[in-house]
């Protein structure tokens, strides 16, 4: 499976630094991931739905580790370009 494409829509807050859309094989998309900042810098958070007891689980996620890590890295490269790209335009 291979991502096709990232879509990033950034925000303004002090912990959620932005959304973003990934499309796979070009036939399948997964909106609502986060970026957030964490203790221990940015992390990428999957779509989550609030149970009724309060806590989150996830809607949709990575089985492995090493999908994992390859999403990872292509959502948070992603997100860094967009946010030179800004700087750049500015």
């Amino acid at each position: 499976m291979d991502i096709t494409e990232v879509r990033i829509f950034t925000k303004d807050e002090e912990r959620l630094k932005a959304y973003a859309a990934v499309t796979f094989d070009d036939a399948f998309v997964v909106h609502n991931i986060r970026i957030v900042k964490g203790e221990r810098g940015l992390m990428v958070c999957m779509p989550s739905r609030k149970k009724n007891d309060g806590t989150f689980k996830d809607i949709a996620h990575p089985i492995t580790n090493d999908f994992r890590s390859a999403l990872e890295r292509k959502v948070l490269g992603a997100y860094d370009d967009k946010l030179k790209k800004a700087v750049a335009e500015a």
